[in-house]
Order: structure tokens, then C-alpha cells, then sequence
């Protein structure tokens, strides 16, 4: 036997460092051909590549290092063999070299632990790959933005560097970090220009912020009716914008705003599975597609530039979008396929928009005290669209952040159950933040598996438990040890771009539950690192239909694989989050791999 290095992806890679150098470096379209010259300059996080289709060696075999498999009738081995993109041994090193024989390469793990491939459970991969031509004025620790002026100096920065674009465009921004703890307005934005419009996005997706050229732009003004779903904010005691659109509302901006090129968005989809590689993941999801989201991933599919399984919803309430066009197919086409519907029935619990059943601890801006939020649709609208799926077999993810949102869910799934029976569905709803435990029983009854957004916990525990919803209800925000004690199973998720994909720091969220200042936010809802770890492999795998295919490390499976320089089950629960991503394979082949230089 032999012991040699897997070819890697012939395509353009870079790590995460890499990606954040892009947020914080781009600030329109037009410097994109320049940024992506320079793929593969990265210090520390520069994967090999090659010009060539790699040969992939006959047989691979892992040795020497932890394999945590997540089978429970074979939760170690000692050594994996893969062949042809799937895994054909598992077991004692002894009985899988001999099955792999004299000619099979030795990957030798080096006393580092092997993982199967990492699942986005959710997430947007369409939306993640624009943000790179986006000027990234998150907060720390995404971005350096630690007041309203940092914002302006930021966008002020980005449009110095191209002086003649069209829009200047921000992600990220996080009022409930900001020092002001509001939204940057009209008035803030317009010391960046009065000239060319600009517009940034919130960090929960759900608000964005406008400046005066902008809004005009947009046609959105003091006569401009609140749409249905979505709010204006309004300068006090007056009717006109204040520049910061909630929900819906900011449909009007996304209308105006120039369209990237096919060719661009083509582009930019390489550095982005390069970053969803380089924290393990090997299935992503791109959640809320719209039609042209999903006409691209097929183009990409076509021309083979898709190197990551990517499987998309389609966003159900987008206009020209309806499920009936895109109908879910259970195999993929060159790593793409439409894996069901996406509907949104509710807005952030941190941007205080999602549909409580009980009122906000402190009301946002404009708002009265007993404000519960609002939902993105009314009671028959939600019945209709599931009753809609589940007569046509369409898998559906609903989004439901508050409790509230959740039993539109409920109500509808279970008439449609009761209307069409109840097959093997596996309805997700979708973050989930503040379900209770009444709703996790109906829940269980009813077929719906949650997904939890548990890095909420770390990002905005403390708003939560300061602003949001007060202490005993934010305990309880991703309750997935009430959900693991009932034997139900759950997903967790990033919700990329929202937060980053680092699946460690998930996991690490999961199982210590840790805010920013330190604190534990709802103990009695920690679980073990290999409940979490489930959560992000095999518990994926099925929420996909594809547990016969991933999310363990089991003969017959792809071979999707993670080698981390620690083993999460081993490692202390707080020493989780420092764990580092050393190589990712997807069937077989690397398609990223950590590199010291």
C-alpha cells in the first residue's frame, strides 16, 4: 500500500478568511473579476488546486486518528476505506486494509478525528454568494461594526473604492449590538451620498436600511401604504420614512436594485462552496429560492461548476415562484435538485417582528406596549399553501420564529393531515425559536420536525433575555433537550448568511449555551455534543430523505467526510467552538483542505 494526498476539487478555493476578506473588500459588482484573480492567495486557508478533472485513487483508507461515525450499531472504528465516492469498509484496521487491498492509499489521519460530511439543514446559498459583493458592516465577531458611525465609515470606505457604482449595497448591520441599540436611518446613510443610493441589510434578513436616494428610488414615500406583512417606519409624529423597511416593505427596494449578471452570480457561487467547505459542509440548502435562484443552480448544475450537493425550496410567496413550477425530485442532477416548498409565516425574534402569542418584554420603535408582532400571512393563506403540498406530495419548510407563527403551523399541518393523510412528509418548521412544549407535543403528533436555529443562543441570548422576552421565556428559545426527551427528532442550523456556517461554534452552542457576555441562558436545555452532532449529520440527512445515503460514516454511503484536528465527544464542552476544520471530502474527493504556509 501506498500513502498519498486525495486530489482535490478543480475548482477556485478559498477558506473562510478568504470570504470575510471578500465582505469586507467588495463594494459592487463590477470588482468581482478583480477579487476572484486573486483566489487561491489566502494565507493559512488556501486549499491546493488543480487544472485538471482530478484522478480520483481506486482506494482510500483512513488509519490512525478518532472516526466518530454516528451509527449507533458502530459508533468507532479504526480505520474507513472509500471507492468510487462511497465508503465499501468500516471497521478494525486490520479487516478494512485487507478488504481495500495491496494497491489502496493510506490516508493516514494522524491522530486527527474523521467526521461524516457536515449537513446545512438550512440556509441560502444563493443569498450568501451575492453577499460577497456586498460591504460587510456586521458587528463583532462577523464584522467590525460597533456603532452607528463605524457603519457610515464603513459604507463611506466601500464606495471610495468604487466611486461610480450604481448602488453601494452593506450586510450585516445588528441594531441590538450597534452602542444606540436602533437601525442607522435615512439621515446616517445620507453621509455616505446624496447622490447614489444606498441600502443595507439587516443581519436577521428581515429589515433593511435605506438612505434618501434610495427611497426615492424605490418610489417608497410619506404616501406609500404599509404593505400587507410588512411595516414603514416612519419619522416621528410624521408620516414620512424614516429610511428602515420591516418584511414585505422592503420588496419596493429589492425591485429597483440592479440584477447581477448570470455570468457574475455563476461566478460567485465557486468562492462560496469553497466557504461552506472550509467549515465541513457538504450539503448546503438554498432556502427561500426564487425562480431565478433555482434557473441558476440548474445552469451551474449543467455546467458541472457545482462541486457541493445543493438543494433548494422554492419560495413559495415570491411572485412568479409558485411550487407548482418546480416540483422536488428526490435525486440529484450534478449536485442540484428541488427538494420541496419554502414558505415564510413570520418575521425575527431579534428584530421583534416574529408572531408571538404573548407581548415583547420591551416594544421596538413605533410600537405599544402588548405588541406580540405580526405574521407574514393570515390563518387561511397558511391552511391553503400546506393543504396545497400535501395534496401534491411537495415537501414543505415553513419559517416560524415565534410561538404564535408556530400554531399557524400546527393548525394547518394537522387539517391537511387529517384532508390527505398523514404520509412519511417530514414538514420542517423552520427555526422554531419559540415553540412550547404543548406545540412540541402537537408537533410530534402531527409529523413536523424542527430545525433549530440554536447559535441564537451565543449571538443574541442576551437580547433575548434583556429585550426580547424576558428570562423565562428566553430560556427556552431552541429547546432541543424538551424535544430530544421526547424522542423527537431535530435539525440545527446556521441560517447562513445570517451567521457564518461554523458549524463548530453551532455545536458548540448546543451543547453549553453561552451568550456573549458569558452566561448561561436556559441550562436545563443543554444537550450532549454527540445529540448535537447528530443534529448537523444524520438528523439532516433524514430531514432531506437522504439518511440511506448520508450522514454517517456507514458502508454503501457517500463518501462525504470531515477530518477536524479534535474530537468534538472528547474535547471539553467550552473547547468545542475552537475546534478547526482540517479537510473536507466530498464523495471522496477533497474539495477543501486546510494548509500553513
Amino acid at each position: 500500500m501506498t500513502s498519498s494526498t486525495p486530489a482535490v476539487s478543480p475548482y477556485c478555493v478559498q477558506g473562510q478568511e478568504t470570504f470575510m476578506k471578500f465582505q469586507r473588500q467588495i463594494a459592487s459588482l463590477s470588482l468581482l473579476a478583480a477579487l476572484l484573480s486573486g483566489c487561491g492567495k489566502e494565507p493559512d486557508t488556501a486549499a491546493t488546486t488543480s487544472a485538471q478533472t482530478p484522478q480520483q485513487p481506486a482506494t482510500i483508507v483512513f488509519v490512525n486518528g478518532d472516526i466518530v461515525t454516528v451509527n449507533a450499531a458502530q459508533p468507532t472504528a479504526e480505520a474507513v476505506a472509500i471507492r468510487a465516492g462511497k465508503i465499501f469498509a468500516v471497521g478494525s484496521r486490520d479487516s478494512v486494509l485487507a478488504s481495500a487491498g495491496e494497491n489502496a492509499e493510506l490516508k493516514d489521519l494522524g491522530g486527527n478525528t474523521l467526521l461524516p460530511g457536515l449537513i446545512d439543514t438550512h440556509g441560502h446559498i444563493s443569498f450568501t454568494a451575492l453577499n460577497q459583493t456586498s460591504v460587510n458592516v456586521s458587528s463583532p465577531p462577523v464584522g467590525p461594526a460597533e456603532d452607528v458611525d463605524d457603519v457610515v465609515a464603513l459604507l463611506q470606505a466601500g464606495l471610495a473604492q468604487k466611486p461610480d457604482t450604481d448602488w453601494l449595497t452593506g450586510w450585516g448591520y445588528d441594531d441590538s449590538l450597534l452602542t444606540e441599540k436602533r437601525h442607522p436611518t435615512r439621515e446616517d446613510l445620507d453621509q455616505v451620498s446624496s447622490d447614489i443610493p444606498v441600502v443595507i441589510r439587516h443581519v436577521s434578513g428581515h429589515f433593511l436600511a435605506c438612505n434618501s436616494k434610495c427611497l426615492q428610488l424605490a418610489g417608497v414615500t410619506a404616501d406609500t401604504q404599509n404593505p400587507k406583512g410588512g411595516v414603514i417606519r416612519r419619522r416621528r409624529g410624521t408620516a414620512e420614512p424614516d429610511g428602515v423597511l420591516e418584511e414585505t416593505a422592503m420588496l419596493q427596494v429589492f425591485n429597483a436594485l440592479p440584477q447581477a449578471t448570470v455570468e457574475q452570480r455563476l461566478a460567485l457561487l465557486q468562492p462560496a462552496q469553497q466557504y461552506y467547505a472550509s467549515y465541513g459542509i457538504t450539503t448546503v440548502q438554498d432556502g427561500a429560492a426564487s425562480a431565478d435562484d433555482i434557473n441558476l443552480m440548474r445552469q451551474a448544475a449543467d455546467q458541472k461548476k457545482l462541486y457541493l450537493d445543493v438543494i433548494a425550496f422554492a419560495y413559495e410567496q415570491m411572485p412568479g415562484t409558485s411550487m407548482d413550477d418546480f416540483p422536488p425530485a428526490r435525486s440529484y442532477h450534478n449536485h442540484f435538485r428541488v427538494g420541496g416548498v419554502k414558505l415564510v409565516l413570520d418575521g425575527s425574534p431579534q428584530g421583534k417582528t416574529a408572531f408571538l402569542t404573548e407581548a415583547y418584554l420591551h416594544p421596538p420603535q413605533g410600537q405599544e406596549p402588548g405588541y406580540r408582532g405580526y405574521p407574514s400571512m393570515d390563518d387561511e393563506e397558511v391552511a391553503a399553501h400546506i393543504a396545497h403540498a400535501f395534496a401534491n406530495n411537495i415537501p414543505v419548510q415553513a419559517h416560524a420564529n415565534g410561538d404564535a407563527a408556530a400554531d399557524q403551523l400546527i393548525n394547518a399541518v394537522r387539517a391537511a393531515n387529517q384532508e390527505y393523510g398523514t404520509d412519511d412528509r417530514r414538514t420542517v418548521m423552520i427555526h422554531a425559536q419559540t415553540v412550547r412544549e404543548d406545540q412540541q407535543d402537537a408537533m410530534q403528533a402531527e409529523g413536523i420536525i424542527p430545525s433549530y436555529f440554536a447559535a441564537h443562543t451565543f449571538y443574541w441570548g442576551d437580547w433575548h433575555r434583556d429585550s426580547v422576552l424576558g428570562v423565562e421565556r428566553a430560556s427556552r428559545i431552541s429547546p432541543l433537550k424538551t424535544t430530544a426527551d421526547r424522542g423527537m427528532l431535530y435539525t440545527t442550523h446556521n441560517d447562513t448568511p445570517i451567521v457564518p456556517p461554523d458549524m463548530m461554534r453551532l455545536l458548540w452552542s448546543s451543547v453549553n449555551r453561552v451568550t456573549r457576555s458569558g452566561r448561561v441562558l436556559g441550562e436545563a436545555q443543554r444537550v450532549s455534543a454527540l445529540e448535537a452532532l447528530k443534529s448537523m449529520t444524520i438528523n439532516g440527512a433524514y430531514q432531506y430523505f437522504e439518511e440511506n445515503e448520508k450522514g454517517s460514516i456507514e458502508v454503501g454511503k457517500l463518501a462525504d467526510l470531515v477530518i477536524l484536528d479534535q474530537n468534538p465527544l472528547k474535547v471539553e464542552a467550552m473547547n468545542i467552538v475552537d475546534i478547526k476544520v482540517l479537510e473536507t471530502f466530498k464523495e471522496g474527493i477533497s474539495v477543501y483542505r486546510k494548509t500553513s504556509l
